[in-house]
């Protein structure tokens, strides 16, 4: 676990780097790691950061083992990426924290809105005990937490002016599968509606929802500014992910591939 948690942890620091290609073309022999996730890999920081991972792993520990990428949910989406990772076909994943809820709701102090004040406020409160705590909350379900990701600060979206929260009143807001997030746009008199990342610009441009919230480089990577009107700044909440993966199959790992 340490050398991932360490390559983890570095690879989330050097978001500005090139990217390594998607697929690495894997030698016979090598341990096969499988990382999918839900955004491109040049325009967002989780998808680059699993690009930079996969090429120092390949580098690294060429012969030993060696990761495949694969982006936009071409693999599998959030919602089914942990069920499939339980099942063995998928070994690694950086879900949205709201994705946990199903295994624990630890983690739904990250979706309470004006929780944190800054990324720096954050980043204090995983690198504490109780934040690293967090990371082994999963275990008996099956799932390992090996690092936190950023994205940042959410902001909301829609096709009319939102300057107070009224303005939000009756509009059909995307939210990620959390029920506190549910209840944030319910309080503001929003209709909540549970939708999976990759649809939602679809969902935007049919009209099936009038808004969304996200953060900044969620909005500019899946290009919804094509079919929103505005943005409102609020910083009101974040997203974050887990790079997470299986114990068993973390464990079954040997010893020099694991602490390398």
């Amino acid at each position: 676990m340490k050398f991932l948690t360490a390559v983890t942890t570095a690879v989330a620091l050097s978001f500005t780097a090139q990217t390594a290609a998607a697929s690495a073309g894997c030698d016979e022999g090598e341990i096969v790691i499988k990382f999918a996730h839900v955004t491109n890999t040049d325009k967002h920081p989780k998808g680059i950061a699993a690009s930079l991972l996969q090429e120092r792993v390949n580098t690294e520990m060429d012969g030993k083992a060696c990761m495949e990428v694969y982006p936009n949910s071409t693999l599998y989406d959030d919602n089914k990426v942990l069920e499939a990772m339980l099942q063995g076909d998928v070994q690694l994943a950086a879900p949205s924290l709201s994705k946990f809820e199903k295994f624990t709701k630890k983690f739904r102090l990250f979706d309470l809105p004006f929780m944190f004040k800054s990324m720096d406020a954050v980043d204090a409160y995983q690198a504490s005990e109780a934040g690293q705590a967090l990371l082994d909350s999963m275990q008996k379900r099956g799932l390992q937490g090996l690092a936190f990701w950023h994205n940042g600060l959410k902001q909301l979206s829609a096709n009319k002016p939102l300057i107070h929260p009224s303005d939000a009143n009756g509009l059909k807001f995307r939210v990620q599968s959390s029920d506190v997030l549910v209840a944030q746009m319910e309080a503001i008199g929003a209709s909540p509606q549970k939708m999976a990342f990759s649809e939602v610009y679809g969902a935007l441009q049919q009209g099936v929802v009038d808004g969304q919230e996200n953060t900044w480089s969620n909005i500019y990577g899946k290009k919804f500014y094509e079919v929103q009107d505005g943005v409102t700044e609020t910083n009101h909440g974040i997203i974050d992910y887990l790079v997470v993966t299986n114990v068993d199959w973390l464990e079954s790992l040997d010893a020099d591939v694991r602490d390398q």
